[in-house]
């Protein structure tokens, strides 16, 4: 299906730039890598376990203000912010000893600020959270996404050709870290929200990749003249159109979902956002220039004859 063209007859030397960008790359990931082993991610109670606690207002209330009245009285570690509305209060406590202990903190904390509210104060949840259960999920998380790639490096070394294999896992792994790589640096939590984004980046990312690897072997096909890069500069040109209409559309209902919908999902769309910008790159610059960096040429992608079949190729 043919997509509009808002951009026409592009040249733009893309992969001239490769080396470049490759350097720039290189030294994004090692601080990225550097944050993650020293910093170290703020992990959500997701993952580390604790006791979380949804309260509901009649009347709008302040953050901060519950935040102080928990602190006086010695519940300093807990996170509060808006869930939905300035209404509704989610609260997280770090985890305390015991199923027993978490109960009464529970039942503590909605005693203190129902008699410190005005108005009353509906309690509507309470969960609890175990650091095993928190363990485990990190775990369970991090083998999700190295068997994605797995699958990925299969699927696209059966469907194009190993080279191009190659690229498209190079380009997702340097996404996942890079979008990682961030919430660590920024220290911005890290919950199973922000998980499940960084597994829809790897889809969006490949997504995008399997376009460009389309057209590089339709022109290396149709196209009798030209180097590898000038194939492959003239087929990211001819996929722009579609890229920054993709993009740009993703990008507004992100920004949309991260400006008006809340602290819930804050995380989850501002992983998406920082994939999306990132993964449009990575095709480039990591995906695309990997595969011409190892060799990929017009013979490894054309169709295989048959046996027996007498082939024109005359121009």
């Amino acid at each position: 299906m043919a997509h509009a063209q808002i951009l026409k007859q592009l040249d733009i030397d893309f992969l001239g730039k490769r080396r470049i960008a490759a350097i720039a790359s290189g030294v994004v990931m090692v601080l990225c890598l550097l944050s993650i082993l020293f910093r170290g991610f703020n992990f959500g109670l997701d993952f580390t376990g604790g006791t979380v606690i949804e309260l509901g207002y009649e009347e709008p209330v302040e953050v901060a203000e519950i935040t102080a009245t928990l602190a006086e009285e010695g519940i300093a570690d807990a996170t509060v912010q808006y869930f939905g509305s300035n209404r509704d209060i989610l609260i997280r406590i770090a985890p305390q000893e015991g199923e027993d202990a978490s109960a009464k903190l529970s039942d503590r904390v909605f005693k203190l600020l129902d008699a410190e509210a005005d108005t009353a104060v509906e309690l509507r949840r309470v969960e609890f959270v175990g650091p095993q259960v928190g363990e485990e999920l990190r775990e369970q998380g991090g083998l999700a996404v190295l068997f994605a790639l797995i699958g990925i490096l299969v699927y696209v070394a059966l469907r194009f050709e190993w080279r191009f294999a190659v690229g498209a896992v190079a380009a997702l792994m340097h996404d996942v870290l890079f979008t990682i790589g961030m919430f660590s640096i920024f220290y911005i939590p890290f919950d199973l929200t922000v998980l499940a984004a960084v597994l829809a980046v790897i889809g969006y990312s490949l997504n995008d990749t399997i376009v460009i690897f389309d057209r590089i072997r339709e022109n290396f096909r149709k196209m009798r003249k030209g180097t590898v890069i000038e194939i492959s500069n003239r087929s990211v040109n001819q996929t722009l159109s579609r890229t920054i209409i993709t993009s740009g559309t993703t990008l507004l209902v992100l920004l949309a979902l991260y400006l008006l919908g809340g602290a819930a999902i804050s995380g989850f769309s501002l992983a998406l956002i920082i994939g999306v910008l990132i993964g449009t790159y990575s095709t480039i610059y990591i995906a695309t220039a990997a595969a011409v960096w190892l060799g990929v040429s017009k013979a490894d992608l054309m169709p295989i004859e048959k046996e027996g079949k007498v082939v024109d190729d005359r121009p």
